[in-house]
């Protein structure tokens, strides 16, 4: 929400400091792709280091997470700003605009790895306070620079980066602030890829599936190129951006009821497993287990029809009376992608807690089914009437939403054979190429630190 209120904010600003609506919408596009793009690459790395940060959590290795942050935004930078900038110094825009679309893009990288690590603190309040700071300081910065002349969208996409480059300094304090500064070497977490390689693909379908009917749709006839290599469909994503504010209910309540209503039978059910209950005890945990993650579930989804069922009738009455310029098209457009988001959280949820049972490939199916969907449906119906227009997602998110559902409840069907009869008996490590790697550098950086690792290795000791 504050995302939106700081690109409203400056858009407020720029008609007011005289920005032509051509100029207005060359910088919503210029903004917009970097953050899909920065999005879509951290999605691919964003579970890999959740899961490698959870782990070195239960180890009691905090020494280690840092070091995985630090190595998982240098290859992402130096991966997506050659790609990145190589687009943008093809479509010979101004050298400004390279600059500043560049820096954007660095830094959304670092805030979004950064808001991932955040998560493992809960520290909610600190992530919404900078946030609002950062959102001042831009709304600011934007209104100086356009009172002294600066041209609109140079000043305004100055205001943006400034905006997030507090973000990604604060962000960073409140980080060093729980975990320590990290010894080992920083790309430790690669061998995390050959582990699971089902991680970083799940993260990247779910990246395409949520995006990639925008995307597509930019390429059809109601897309338009607005500045260069920048394209847009205010028909389209007007709506869309509406209709998926109509799932953070869905979003905050996973986080606030689901799991924190879930966790303790979870947690309990797998207790016993490994203290050595009684197979009656067993048992017992397990259907209690069960009963409360559908009955969690089920009111989770009860929520999200009623907002939805809000949403859509709240938007067809006010929304023509607000200056975005809807028209009936419009509306329907975003009715439909009302429903779509809908069945899109429902099957976010249900895959969440697939991957809180380990379940990482019906996970991966559930995401790739998504994706494919979505993805295929909208580039087939990009070029109909507009009253086709959102059927891509809204089919995506149905087969999601069922598919993960289905896949849940077959793996909580035989939940002990998969938690005791599916292990290996013999623990086979797996040596891909990201393993030799991690590896190699892991090796070098022994050499050259031999006093600071046995520090380490030390500390983690007195910590356990």
């Amino acid at each position: 929400m504050l995302g939106i209120a700081l690109l409203l904010g400056i858009r407020i600003i720029a008609g007011i400091g005289g920005a032509t609506e051509e100029q207005t919408e060359t910088l919503n596009n210029m903004v917009t792709f970097s953050l899909l793009f920065s999005l879509i690459l951290t999605n691919i790395f964003s579970m890999i280091t959740t899961r490698y940060t959870a782990d070195q959590l239960y180890m009691n290795k905090k020494s280690k997470v840092m070091s995985s942050f630090w190595g998982s935004i240098s290859i992402m930078l130096v991966l997506g700003c050659m790609a990145y900038g190589t687009f943008l110094f093809m479509s010979r825009i101004e050298f400004v605009y390279i600059i500043l679309n560049l820096v954007l893009f660095a830094e959304l990288i670092i805030v979004w790895t950064e808001m991932n690590y955040l998560t493992a603190i809960k520290d909610y309040k600190g992530v919404m306070y900078t946030f609002v700071i950062a959102m001042i300081v831009a709304w600011a910065f934007a209104f100086i620079f356009m009172k002294v002349g600066v041209e609109p969208v140079t000043a305004l996409l100055l205001a943006i980066c400034i905006a997030y480059g507090v973000m990604l300094f604060w962000y960073y304090l409140l980080l060093i602030r729980y975990f320590p500064s990290g010894n080992s070497s920083s790309m430790e977490f690669l061998e995390y890829f050959d582990k699971y390689p089902q991680l970083a693909f799940i993260g990247l379908f779910m990246a395409l599936g949520i995006y990639g009917h925008l995307i597509i749709m930019w390429t059809g006839p109601v897309g338009k190129q607005v500045y260069g290599p920048f394209y847009g469909a205010p028909i389209y994503d007007i709506p869309a951006l509406l209709a998926f504010i109509s799932i953070f209910v869905t979003t905050i309540n996973f986080v606030t009821s689901v799991e924190v209503n879930f966790y303790p039978t979870y947690r309990e059910c797998f207790a016993m497993l490994n203290d050595g209950g009684s197979l009656m005890d067993i048992e017992q945990s397990q259907r209690e287990l069960k009963s409360k993650l559908y009955k969690e579930l089920t009111y989770t989804f009860t929520k999200q029809v009623f907002v939805t069922i809000v949403f859509i009738i709240a938007g067809t009455m006010f929304l023509p009376d607000l200056p975005l310029g809807m028209n009936e098209d419009m509306l329907g457009i975003y009715r439909v992608l009302c429903i779509g988001y809908a069945f899109y959280a429902i099957g976010n949820c249900s895959m969440l807690i697939q991957l809180y049972f380990s379940d990482n490939k019906g996970a991966l199916v559930s995401t790739a089914s998504f994706m494919i969907v979505s993805c295929v449906v909208t580039f087939m119906l990009r070029n109909s009437e507009p009253k086709y227009y959102g059927v891509g997602l809204l089919a995506g998110g149905i087969v999601f939403a069922f598919t993960a559902l289905f896949l849940l409840w077959k793996y909580l069907k035989k939940l002990m054979y998969h938690v005791l009869s599916t292990q290996p008996l013999v623990i086979v490590e797996k040596n891909g190429i990201f393993t030799k790697i991690s590896r190699r550098l892991q090796y070098l950086y022994e050499q050259k630190h031999p006093y600071v690792l046995h520090r380490e290795e030390s500390d983690d000791n007195e910590e356990e």
